[in-house]
């Protein structure tokens, strides 16, 4: 059974969104959302795939756990998550009164104009709880158009984190974040039975993506990996933008 009434082309062109995607987050630890999200508009309405993306990311975190756990900061993690509790309600509620697109431009232009900071060489020093605790807040609330973890990568990219600290400690962030997310999700009604039919069909093209880009992780550079970062998170900024005016 395909799910939200797409036809076999269309679930083939998302379940290959589904596997670039997976690479990407294996290597990188952020960007998933916004990819899937991105292939799925190409064929159809993609808000229904916020769930998908949420629920898959969990099961593909318990893959990589056991490879990323000594290398969380959980102080970090413990701040980020405190502002998501208020965030993540929020953004939901924010939803049905702001338009969607609007968020997402606004969200996107934001992070892009970061990245050309970055790119020119830009940081901040390493930023206490209260920062992380904002950060949290943005960032659970842009969790229900799928782009949370767009503010966590350029905040952690802007201090300089370690690349093998960044990619463990934004993979076990979002994983609470989106354990949080799902039940506030399914009281508002966004998760649906095709939402779980989607995750499934979807798994084995994410979980092969992602064992892919955790072995191209493995012999990266930290140069490298801060290029590929920024680079990313511009290119997701222009695919958000391209997607709210379009």
């Amino acid at each position: 059974m395909i799910p939200f009434g797409l036809t076999g082309q269309e679930a083939a062109l998302v379940a290959l969104g589904m596997g670039v995607a997976g690479y990407v987050r294996g290597y990188s630890g952020f960007g998933f959302a916004a990819l899937v999200m991105s292939f799925a508009a190409l064929v159809t309405d993609p808000f229904p795939f916020v769930p998908v993306v949420i629920l898959a990311d969990v099961v593909m975190t318990a893959g990589q756990a056991r490879g990323i756990w000594r290398h969380i900061d959980w102080r970090r993690v413990a701040a980020l998550f405190a502002g998501a509790l208020v965030g993540v309600p929020a953004g939901v509620v924010a939803i049905a009164w702001v338009p969607l697109d609007l968020g997402r431009a606004v969200l996107s232009l934001f992070v892009l104009g970061m990245c050309l900071m970055l790119l020119r060489g830009w940081q901040i020093a390493p930023q206490g709880r209260g920062a992380h605790v904002a950060v949290g807040v943005v960032s659970g609330a842009a969790n229900a158009m799928a782009v949370g973890g767009l503010p966590v990568a350029v905040f952690f990219t802007a201090q300089g984190l370690a690349p093998v600290v960044f990619r463990a400690t934004v993979i076990a962030y979002f994983t609470a974040l989106d354990l949080w997310s799902i039940p506030v999700m399914a009281q508002a009604g966004m998760i649906t039975r095709d939402s779980f039919i989607a995750t499934g069909l979807g798994l084995p093209f994410m979980l092969l993506g992602l064992w892919l880009g955790g072995r191209r992780f493995a012999s990266t550079s930290p140069q490298d990996f801060r290029r590929f970062a920024i680079l990313l998170l511009a290119a997701l900024s222009v695919l958000g933008l391209a997607k709210a005016v379009m």
